[in-house]
């Protein structure tokens, strides 16, 4: 049985050792490792959600409202539930000390508590007291707060700030709170109040902008899914957002699983530059087998028998390769979980988890098929005349059954991808771009080989540059293999580096050039004119934007819930909308009309053009909204231009004025001004209005900088293993290439070439297969970069020249070492013992 033939075969083979598949095993080691690690760091951050969801929640499930307190039937069916109830008023405002020229001011998440709060864990203060009896006061209402706020402001228990016009003692410091599942990240540290006590601040009213939670702690037999759906049917047109203990909160196991799904599909990238260094080497492995597979089918062996002997064999060390890689991506993480549980925001349980682990296995084991298919199936084009002629299998397509089990096999990795990392786009773009990069790399190899054979011959003067483009140009050499395998890993690298770039300048470095001074929120209709009579006069302001403002949940489209509609951030929480009785200055309609002047029939509703396009909307469709606990409906009848990256006013819907007489709301502005004045401007309108609330947009933009410098730095490290991954290949395509080096150099001293002149000409090749490597990774990392930022998070998209140069640099380099670490012992060589040792 050809079969047991085979098995007994490649066991034979397999004593020799490992010789010749270090880059293979670390190649594919390396891509399984990383693909596993971070599948184990997700499974830990799941696993932690899992556990203390509740504490991070602050309760079993939460129930939030906007910008009003819930009704009596509301709180009467929360009760009907829940063991307990806690009620949480959350807004900004400013923090402020002193008065007059020399008061300070800090933006500061309020968080106004009742008497159950908190229902789970409990707020650990310094100096150590209840919180109850900290909140208590004295002469005043106490508060505590965050150290980076007391910090700021240089505040110590004991000492007194005002929150709107509400004067409160700050009894103690904050040292730690169960429900910080953001880290700390948000719009300015915390500062816990009493609800009760901010009912003279003039912070919390109709129309003011604030959200109540309701922290409900439930009975254990409860069913988490049949309560969220049974509050959705209930309370369907009240606007209440629900979320509850699986969840964690803010979205956080949601931005997980995002991340996650990212970085394991970039693993996935460097899987297929470490696929490369695996055809690579087994094509290298055959090639010396050239004649044990000829003497094999000369002594009658069937092809399909020497194609099963060295795929076991193959299949033998994949399982190797395999295997120390889970134990990599199974013991890095447990090793690293002290540093990583330090930097998540978020609980981890870090232990052994089988999933990833079998997870990256699979991707591991399909990436080892599709790259040593091609090669194995060579093995079948050997003959026994091979024995006589010093050849090898040639260099065409492999059989039509070999084509087809590799678009086979690379759709179940595809698949596998979709579905494990639940991002089909994301997988989709992934494959379509590595997919591209690959043929674009193989076009230029096949390019670089043409020009290299053209420009051979009017270098006749000089031997070193005509030896060096004769070997890029020759059929067969190391050109394809190691132009595919340092361009892919750079590729990814610079799509990176673009990104990154792109988004750092649209962050931190054109925005403040075009970007408001501040954001004022909660302005009352009568403070408008005083408001702006302060603004109108100053010559350091350069321009003041306003509009009313209100917030609503878009509850359904053309009746049917948005629940069921598909997913996007317009309906994913409440959303700001105002009203016009003329078309926004800066505001262009692309479809549709504006309403007339003193429009006073049915409800209009002006969208968004980008958005209504995503969500599928058109001119006359209806959509339901909830502002404030009420219930109405308006007709879509124009679609705009909103320009939301400009750090202005931008509202995604806008009405008609009579729509919402009535209805209390404040307003927003954003103020231009010159960055010496902003302190004065700050003071002046804040002494004058305590209640309403500043967001400094340079200290905004900055704390996105820093969030975005941690979400880069996760993606470049990404990024580095497949580089990684691409040099080892590159090693691996320098040192199978070490024999026919020392062929060519024994032939060159034979015919009188020196030593320099050899080494000149190996480092001529090895800088021109890195310089077009280099290249072609460029334009492809630019393409990528250019689709992330043009198509995906429609930004402009600007060419980060510094890291280009970089990319190019680098690829020129680590060829040129890769290829003059292999040339020393084929230059030491003797020529007769090269020669005479020629099979």
């Amino acid at each position: 049985m050809s079969l047991a033939i085979a098995g007994r075969l490649a066991r034979r083979e397999l004593r020799g050792g490992l010789r010749g598949f270090a880059i293979f095993l670390a190649c594919l080691a390396l891509g399984v490792a990383a693909i596993a690690a971070l599948g184990s760091v997700r499974a830990a951050i799941t696993a932690g959600l899992e556990q203390e969801g509740a504490r991070l929640l602050g309760g079993d499930a939460e129930m939030t409202f906007t910008y009003r307190f819930a009704t009596e039937d509301e709180l009467a069916y929360m009760d009907e539930i829940s063991r307990a109830r806690s009620e949480l008023v959350e807004f900004r405002s400013l923090a402020t000390i002193g008065e007059g020229e020399t008061s300070e001011r800090a933006l500061t998440q309020v968080e106004a508590i009742d008497g159950a709060y908190p229902l789970i864990g409990s707020v650990t203060l310094d100096p150590p007291m209840p919180l109850a009896e900290a909140l208590a006061g004295s002469d005043l209402p106490g508060a505590v707060m965050e150290p980076l706020l007391a910090d700021r402001l240089g505040l110590a228990p004991g000492d007194s700030f005002r929150l709107g016009e509400q004067e409160f003692r700050l009894t103690a410091i904050v040292e730690s709170y169960p429900d910080n599942a953001a880290g700390g990240f948000g719009f300015g540290p915390k500062t816990f109040v009493l609800t009760e006590a901010l009912a003279g601040s003039g912070l919390i009213s109709e129309g003011t902008l604030f959200e109540t939670k309701y922290r409900l702690l439930l009975p254990p037999e409860a069913d988490l899914n049949a309560l969220q759906q049974e509050v959705r049917a209930r309370f369907r047109d009240s606007g209440v957002r629900w979320e509850d203990s699986r969840g964690g909160a803010d979205g956080a196991e949601e931005f997980v699983d995002r991340l996650a799904a990212f970085l394991i599909l970039m693993g996935l990238a460097g899987l297929a530059v470490g696929g490369v260094g695996i055809s690579s080497a087994v094509r290298a492995y055959l090639s010396g087998k050239t004649a044990t597979i000829a003497t094999l089918r000369s002594l009658g062996a069937a092809r399909s028998t020497v194609f099963l002997t060295y795929l076991i064999q193959i299949g033998a060390l994949s399982l190797l390769g395999i295997a120390i890689g889970l134990v990599l991506g199974a013991v890095l993480p447990l090793l690293l979980a002290p540093v990583i549980g330090a930097a998540l925001p978020i609980p981890a349980v870090f232990t052994v988890y089988p999933g990833p682990l079998a997870e990256a296995a699979l991707y591991g084991g399909l990436t080892a098929l599709i790259f040593t298919l091609w090669p194995l199936a060579r093995t079948e084009e050997v003959g026994p005349a091979a024995l006589f002629r010093d050849a090898s299998a040639g260099g065409h397509l492999p059989r039509p059954r070999y084509l087809l089990a590799t678009a086979v096999l690379l759709a179940a990795l595809v698949a596998s991808a979709a579905w494990l990392s639940d991002s089909v786009e994301l997988t989709l773009w992934t494959a379509g771009g590595i997919a591209g990069a690959l043929a674009a790399l193989a076009l230029s190899a096949v390019a670089l080989r043409w020009l290299a054979r053209r420009l051979a011959r009017p270098a006749r003067g000089r031997p070193a540059l005509r030896l060096a483009l004769g070997a890029v140009g020759a059929r067969g050499g190391e050109t394809l293999s190691t132009v595919l395998a340092l361009g892919l890993g750079l590729a990814v690298l610079a799509a990176v580096g673009q990104i990154d770039g792109n988004m750092r300048r649209a962050i931190t470095g054109e925005l403040p050039q075009v970007a408001p001074s501040y954001f004022f929120i909660d302005i009352q209709p009568d403070q408008m004119e005083g408001f702006m009579a302060r603004l109108d006069g100053d010559a350091a302001v350069s321009r003041v934007d306003a509009a009313p403002m209100l917030r609503g949940v878009i509850t359904a489209i053309n009746d049917v819930p948005a629940s069921e509609l598909p997913p996007h951030w317009v309906l994913r929480s409440d959303r700001g909308l105002t009203y016009s009785e003329e078309v926004p200055e800066r505001a262009r309609i692309t479809a549709g009309e504006w309403w007339p002047p003193g429009y006073d029939g049915p409800p209009q509703i002006s969208f968004s053009a980008a958005e209504a396009a995503e969500l599928g909307l058109e001119l006359g469709d209806v959509i339901s909204m909830n502002i404030l606990g009420r219930e109405f409906s308006g007709t879509v009848t124009s679609f705009r231009e909103v320009d939301f990256n400009s750090a202005g006013i931008g509202f995604v819907m806008s009405m008609n004025p009579s729509a919402l007489a009535g209805a209390p709301h404040s307003f927003i502005a954003t103020v231009y001004a010159e960055e010496a004045a902003e302190a004065a401007i700050l003071r002046d309108l804040a002494n004058a209005y305590p209640n309403i609330t500043a967001i400094s947009i340079r200290e905004a933009v900055e704390e996105a900088a820093r969030l975005l410098g941690g979400i880069a730095a996760a993606t470049r490290y990404g990024a580095g293993v497949t580089l990684l991954t691409g040099f080892l290949v590159l090693i691996g395509a320098a040192a199978a290439g070490e024999r026919q080096r020392a062929w060519e150099a024994a032939l060159l001293k034979t015919l009188g070439a020196s030593r320099a002149r050899i080494l000149l000409s190996f480092a001529l090749r090895a800088t021109f297969l890195g310089l077009c490597a280099g290249i072609v990774a460029l334009a492809a990392g630019m393409a990528g970069g250019w689709a992330v930022m043009e198509q995906l998070m429609d930004l402009e998209f600007v060419p980060v020249w510094g890291n280009a140069l970089f990319i190019v640099a680098f690829g020129a380099l680590a060829s040129l070492l890769a290829g003059l670490a292999f040339a020393l012992r084929p230059l030491a060589a003797k020529p007769a013992q090269v020669l005479r040792a020629r099979e």
